[in-house]
């Protein structure tokens, strides 16, 4: 398969790291808005692992490569402790 391409700069990007664990957010109600500057609307759903590439030209980063199953889900007993285990620093509010 072909490495992702950056548009604008029409250059492959390039793996910056393998394996980046990072959450995905759930809503906790209908029509929430998506992103960083609504988090109190969002809650622990699932978590991810992928793979980090970046644009050698304009630096854009993307995550792309996910797992084909979660690593967690937020109705497991062991959650939030597996979450601090893969060191998860990112969410995505987004569905």
């Amino acid at each position: 398969m072909p490495k992702p391409v950056c548009v604008p700069c029409r250059r492959f990007y390039r793996m910056k790291k393998n394996g980046v664990r990072w959450e995905e957010g759930m809503p906790m109600y209908a029509k929430v808005e998506p992103g960083p500057e609504h988090s109190a609307n969002w809650q622990p759903y699932k978590l991810w692992t992928s793979d980090l590439w970046e644009c050698p030209n304009c630096k854009h980063e993307l995550i792309t490569g996910h797992a084909f199953e979660p690593l967690a889900e937020h109705h497991q007993k062991d959650y939030q402790q597996k979450k601090e285990i893969y060191d998860v620093t990112l969410r995505i509010n987004d569905c």
